[in-house]
């Protein structure tokens, strides 16, 4: 066996610590990329909560809609925002499925909220008018505060329910937002795959389209040369 001096085993064992610093620094390295991806990724497939803000105007109709999921809890409530407490204007709501069934329909309140679970992927409309009666031709301001997937979620009474609290409170969100993002994703991989094969029959159908009419174009130019060359030969000019 070989006996190292002193100062060959220090600079060995320096040399190993830098190798371990230098893989642990590309490991950082190659796991930040994948932290900005979630970063930005988390906050737009995550189904969230958005406020929106309406000037129903006194005749017509101003709606909102939102591309949701099946199988999605969507909760909204609606309020008039008025600066004349004494007369306070009504409206007219109504909620409809992508396939058009109401969902939810109110007529000359102030306020309102409604709640329910999605059948069927698609855009769902909440459209709003106003009561031309109750506020004199003006515009009518609405706040609307439409909550879909977690953000739907009452996770007091969860907690109550389920006696939890604190670090394993945060833990079920996070793992609520990480089947929304899974859910998210296939529902996205379906629609990529649904609009792959539309593009492909449209293209296959352009394509019969194309070779269709360029083989009408050299029939109907074969035809249009006999028929010139009869008719030269009739005149006798050929």
């Amino acid at each position: 066996a070989k006996i190292w001096p002193p100062e060959h085993k220090r600079s060995m064992n320096t040399i190993g610590k830098s190798e371990s610093s230098m893989k642990m620094t590309s490991k950082m390295r190659r796991g930040l990329p994948t932290a900005f991806i979630l970063f930005f990724l988390v906050p737009v497939l995550i189904p969230v909560g958005e406020a929106v803000w309406l000037d129903v105007p006194p005749t017509g109709t101003k709606c909102v809609s939102e591309e949701i999921q099946s199988n999605v809890v969507v909760l909204a409530d609606y309020l008039i925002i008025s600066e004349d407490h004494g007369v306070m204007p009504t409206i007219s709501a109504k909620v409809t499925s992508p396939y058009g069934n109401v969902l939810h329909h109110m007529e000359n309140v102030t306020h309102g909220q409604f709640a329910f679970t999605t059948q069927e992927s698609g855009n769902y409309l909440a459209c709003f008018w106003a009561d031309a009666k109750s506020h004199g031709n003006q515009n009518v301001s609405i706040n609307i505060d439409w909550k879909t997937g977690i953000a739907a979620k009452d996770w007091t009474s969860i907690a109550k329910k389920e006696k939890i609290e604190g670090v394993e409170l945060e833990i079920r969100k996070l793992e609520g937002a990480v089947e929304a993002i899974h859910e998210n994703l296939l529902y996205l991989r379906n629609r990529e795959a649904e609009m792959r094969t539309v593009s492909e029959n449209t293209n296959s159908r352009v394509a019969w389209y194309s070779i269709m009419s360029l083989g009408i174009c050299i029939a109907v130019s074969g035809l249009q040369v006999v028929y010139l060359k009869q008719y030269f030969e009739k005149k006798k000019l050929i």
